[in-house]
């Protein structure tokens, strides 16, 4: 009578697995359609409710258990046999691993911590999905030595299908021959060996489809990406060539929202990836491709291997002590660990379910490569022998609700861990004049992003921004986080006498929602040496207009593309509308959403319209609506 049990509840769990990937695949293959129709506004609405699926479909699943099975206290005989039933059913499964993880998220739904071993669940996989490919391809490989590399470009575009033609099919072939020439060697694709290695699906994101593949030359492999946008109105293009593993990277950047790509086998699409980007693991490539429930425990198997594997301390992170979180590292691995304290000093006014809220808001918008991705955890257990005292004390004294004592470990009931970054204060503090110059200038690009994507941090401290390996900043502290246009933007009102202004307090009011731009220098760039390329680069960030400009072009529609690689790559046949840029920087253009809207529409009350770096309108010669 048990097995039988056990087979059933093994099948509802499964079944409840399989009825959120066939969800999952069914809005992320709308995600053709959506890129082909320029459905902007649905692009972003089905990324949002993408994320939701997968805890939706584990409520469902551990109600029906406890619905049709009665399950209350845990009875470890029969869930040892149901694992093992569970396993019965993942043979030949296509998507094992996801299953898997599924299962754990039931099972941990039901029953307590103490419990989360791997007699229960699947701390350790128990298949294996090294083969899944061999019945499923998951790529196409093209040999430009049998039909020339210009017939082999112009099948490779067509192979997707696209049921809106290419503006210029014969001009993308020959901008992306002329680009490959500095990455393959003349020879080499009259090569028979030589080949075009290329997945089959498109990864989708926000307002381009990329073609992901590599060019193998012998032992060497050099992996690519295909931009394409849609000239609205007009047909597709391809709007650069990015090649090398660090082009890649920053495509599946942690601080850039989840793609979306229809695979049968996504183990296979990742491993196609891993080979393309070893600096990458699994996790994060599960990840990007918006498995981030996977990717979750992919990254707990990794930090249990590596737990297991060193023997340095859990301390303080280092930079400015947070106000909201009590944040730790361990310095062999390159992460940090966020806990909300439980009380948050003046002038910080929010409550826990408010900052909680903000991480979710982030997880849920365009991040346009700027705001750190989070990984939450709940009831999270770590050795408590590996803590130094300084963390302890910390986080006994400041976050007391969030931690508690059981036996030789510490759980954490809630927390969020994070890609370590150096604090943007810290660099520069050592920075010389170049690297000063270019932080400073990314610190800048980053807020006006943010801004083009309706997004105000709230706090522009320095020390709340970070800077990756590879020099970009990234906003990563997210409790003053709000939508750009709930904020108003004001000029400081002239004093009414000249000794109001040696006063401490100010001689306006000011109400919860407004922002003074002008004081940005003043209280967030102390050091001089900041303040004076700050102002050189990013002055216009200092004056409300340029907000109000942002707003209003966001309110009218109009969606920012804000482009995972640099002005100078492309290839320069995107939309009319440009970026005329304060610095040197990257371009961010506007583009109206939705095809109905031509992109040269001229804004009502404006006469020749530019954009200034951070893809905001601003009118340049007013006329009359």
């Amino acid at each position: 009578m048990s097995v039988l049990l056990a087979k059933r509840i093994a099948r509802t769990i499964l079944g409840g697995f399989e009825r959120h990937y066939a969800l999952f695949q069914v809005i992320t293959a709308g995600a053709r359609r959506r890129f082909e129709s320029a459905d902007w506004l649905g692009v972003q609405s089905a990324s949002r409710e993408r994320i939701h699926y997968y805890d939706q479909r584990v409520s469902e699943t551990t109600a029906e258990l406890r619905r049709s099975y009665r399950i209350q206290e845990l009875d470890e005989a029969l869930w040892e046999q149901i694992k093992v039933e569970y396993v019965h059913l993942l043979h030949q499964h296509k998507q094992p691993e996801l299953a898997e993880t599924f299962y754990n998220s039931v099972f941990c739904r039901l029953f307590h911590r103490r419990y989360y071993n791997n007699r229960n669940i699947f701390v350790r996989p128990a298949v294996s999905t090294e083969h899944l490919e061999l019945e499923v391809s998951t790529h196409t490989s093209y040999y430009p030595a049998r039909e020339g590399f210009h017939r082999v470009l112009a099948r490779l575009l067509d192979s997707f299908g696209f049921s809106l033609p290419f503006v210029n099919r014969r001009s993308d072939v020959g901008n992306l021959l002329r680009a490959l020439r500095a990455h393959i060697p003349p020879g080499a694709v009259t090569q028979q060996n030589f080949q075009l290695s290329v997945l089959n699906c498109p990864f989708y994101r926000n307002k381009a489809a990329y073609i992901i593949g590599k060019a193998i030359n012998g032992g060497e492999e050099i992996p690519f990406a295909l931009p394409l946008l849609n000239k609205e109105g007009e047909g597709l293009y391809v709007d650069t060539l990015l090649v090398g593993e660090e082009e890649l990277a920053n495509l599946f950047s942690f601080a850039r929202s989840y793609f979306m790509v229809e695979t049968e086998v996504p183990s296979a699409v990742v491993e196609f990836l891993l080979r393309l980007l070893p600096g990458k693991t699994k996790a994060d490539l599960y990840t990007a491709i918006g498995l981030q429930k996977h990717g979750k425990t992919e990254f707990y198997r990794d930090f249990l291997r590596h737990l297991k594997h060193s023997t340095d301390e859990f301390v303080i992170a280092p930079g400015a002590r947070g106000m909201v979180m009590s944040v730790f590292t361990l310095p062999s691995y390159p992460y940090v660990f966020k806990v909300i304290k439980d009380r948050f000093p003046a002038p910080k006014d929010t409550t826990r379910e408010a900052v909680m809220d903000k991480y979710q808001l982030v997880k849920q918008h365009d991040r346009v490569g700027r705001m750190a991705d989070s990984l939450e955890y709940s009831e999270a257990a770590f050795p408590l022998r590996r803590f130094s005292p300084e963390l302890l004390d910390e986080l006994t004294s400041q976050a007391a609700a969030s931690v508690e004592t059981d036996g030789d470990h510490l759980v954490i009931k809630h927390l969020y861990i994070e890609r370590r970054m150096t604090p943007l204060d810290v660099y520069l503090r050592d920075a010389d004049e170049e690297q000063l110059r270019m932080a400073v200038d990314e610190y800048g690009q980053a807020i006006k992003q943010l801004a083009a994507a309706n997004i105000f941090p709230g706090d522009l401290l320095l020390k709340n921004f970070g800077v990756t390996r590879g020099g970009r900043v990234v906003f990563y502290d997210y409790d003053e986080i709000c939508y750009l246009t709930e904020c108003n933007f004001r000029r400081i009102p002239p004093a009414p006498y000249p000794e109001y202004e040696l006063y401490g307090e100010p001689w306006y009011s000011v109400g919860p929602a407004d922002v003074f731009p002008e004081e940005f220098a003043t209280f967030l760039l102390a050091n001089s040496r900041v303040r004076e390329v700050f102002v050189a680069l990013h002055r216009d960030l200092l004056d409300p207009e340029y907000w109000r400009n942002c707003q209003e072009a966001i309110r009218r529609g109009y969606l920012a593309d804000v482009f995972p690689y640099p002005e100078s790559k492309r290839f320069h046949q995107g939309p009319t509308l440009r970026t005329r840029c304060a610095s040197p920087a990257t371009t961010v253009a506007l583009a109206p959403r939705g095809k109905d809207t031509p992109a040269k529409k001229r804004m009502p009350g404006v006469g020749r319209t530019e954009l200034i770096e951070g893809g905001c309108l601003v009118p340049v010669e007013p006329v009359p609506t």
